[in-house]
């Protein structure tokens, strides 16, 4: 049986993609300023994930949270999907890569453990694959061997969901993807997680949608105690999405934090998740 799941799960998470040599600095100020839940992955072309092992460390160090405390995830990522800097032997299997890939995490994080291990994205944009059905296998293997709490999936359509499902595939508990408002906030993938109980977490549900931001709708939602930002992350977590942050500003952090407590009602979210059609 998988392990359960550490409690609690985080309601919102700091994402360092694309901070590079800024990356120790902002993950040990998101802790500082109240995150407890960090998403990297091993994959030095758009994330440094040593550089998120560093600020953790200094946030150990200065006593500002415990390991215990948080929420750790971190990704595998196909060869494609890399740049020169590899985590692990391009000419071994890729069994053999999901575990040399997870070991150079747990060494980057300082960390013998993972609370989510993601698949960052399936090898083919239309199918579930072999190749996939073996890192997948790899990846359970991982999590029962106790490196990693949890499985996640990121970068997916609702078609591989369903070629999942019908290979009897162990489901993940998070689904990871981009999400647009004008696709719907990806209606038919948060459909088929919420039929399955997978944890949807949304990413660039800022930067994807400024249209929503400026939209009116939002506007007459915004007011002093709740910006634009907060709005669209409350509105989130209305209908079902975990939502993740990459800001780089200290005041953005703070308020990203704050949409904890922005209440919208819900035909406020209904209308919303209706401006996409």
């Amino acid at each position: 049986m998988p392990p359960q799941p550490p409690s609690p799960l985080p309601d919102l998470i700091y994402g360092t993609a694309w901070k590079e040599d800024r990356t120790p600095a902002l993950t040990e100020l998101a802790l500082r300023v109240g995150f407890r839940a960090i998403d990297t992955a091993n994959q030095r072309r758009h994330y440094f994930e040593a550089g998120v092992g560093q600020g953790l460390a200094a946030a150990y160090r200065a006593g500002v949270v415990a390991r215990d405390h948080l929420f750790l995830q971190t990704k595998f990522t196909y060869q494609p999907g890399q740049d020169h800097r590899l985590p692990y032997d391009p000419a071994a299997s890729l069994s053999v890569q999901v575990a040399q890939s997870m070991a150079s995490s747990l060494e980057h994080l300082a960390t013998d453990y993972v609370d989510s291990y993601v698949l960052h994205g399936p090898s083919s944009n239309h199918d579930w694959s072999d190749a996939d059905a073996e890192v997948w296998e790899a990846m359970r293997k991982e999590r029962d061997a106790g490196r990693a709490r949890l499985l996640g999936i990121s970068n997916v359509s609702l078609r591989h969901l369903q070629q999942m499902e019908a290979a009897r595939a162990e489901l993940p508990a998070f689904l990871q993807n981009r999400c647009y408002a004008r696709l719907g906030w990806d209606r038919t993938v948060r459909s088929f997680c919420r039929e399955h109980k997978i944890i949807y977490q949304g990413f660039s549900l800022l930067t994807a949608n400024q249209e929503v931001l400026q939209h009116p709708l939002v506007a007459s939602l915004t007011s002093a105690s709740a910006t634009p930002a907060q709005i669209v992350f409350s509105f989130a977590r209305t209908i079902g999405i975990l939502p993740l942050t990459g800001t780089t500003n200290a005041a953005h952090m703070r308020q990203d934090l704050a949409s904890r407590d922005v209440k919208l009602p819900p035909e406020a979210a209904l209308a919303i998740e209706s401006l996409a059609g």
